[in-house]
């Protein structure tokens, strides 16, 4: 588990950092974001990588790598804006943000942990295209569920799903950089 622990550190700080610049350049605009549109930019992403995987070209030239950061990070934001309002301003303060982004990054690694040790680590085994899969399902299930105007019966919400798609993106960049 150490291990995992240092490479799962270690990828979310390459997400991290990439949102922390982002956020300096261009402020919060991802707050205009609706999480129905957060939870379709996962997709087009997660779609980008299953074709990529499926044909084995790339046309555009960014690396699949980036493509799961982009995941970690719209995943952060789809957090963040489940609880917020447009109360709370488009526009947060720079240190606003990293806050949020650094308590959202916590709740998920500490989900991570736990599911970690009740599955004994079976990601190792996995395949990425499977984990690639994983937040397609995902994905599907959530716009059930905001379908649904957010309720379940008796599954997980919105926000569980969002945290299980970030994992198994910081899974799969854990698996790419092996």
């Amino acid at each position: 588990m150490e291990q995992t622990l240092k490479q799962y550190d270690a990828a979310l700080e390459k997400c991290r950092d990439i949102f922390f610049k982002k956020t300096a350049d261009y402020g919060t605009a991802w707050r205009i974001l609706r999480p129905k549109s957060l939870t379709d930019q996962i997709f087009i992403k997660a779609q980008r990588i299953r074709t990529i995987e499926e044909t084995g070209e790339n046309k555009v030239g960014e690396d699949v790598q980036d493509e799961f950061v982009g995941i970690v990070n719209y995943c952060i934001m789809a957090q963040i804006q489940l609880d917020l309002t447009d109360a709370d301003g488009m526009e947060l303060p720079a240190e606003k943000a990293v806050e949020l982004y650094e308590s959202k990054a916590a709740l998920t690694r500490d989900l991570m942990i736990k599911k970690n040790h009740d599955y004994g680590e079976a990601w190792r085994d996995m395949r990425v295209s499977s984990l690639t899969d994983l937040i397609l399902m995902k994905i599907l299930r959530i716009r059930q569920i905001e379908d649904n105007k957010g309720k379940t019966i008796m599954s997980e919400g919105i926000d569980a799903n969002y945290m299980d798609m970030m994992n198994y993106a910081l899974f799969a960049l854990i698996r790419l950089n092996e």
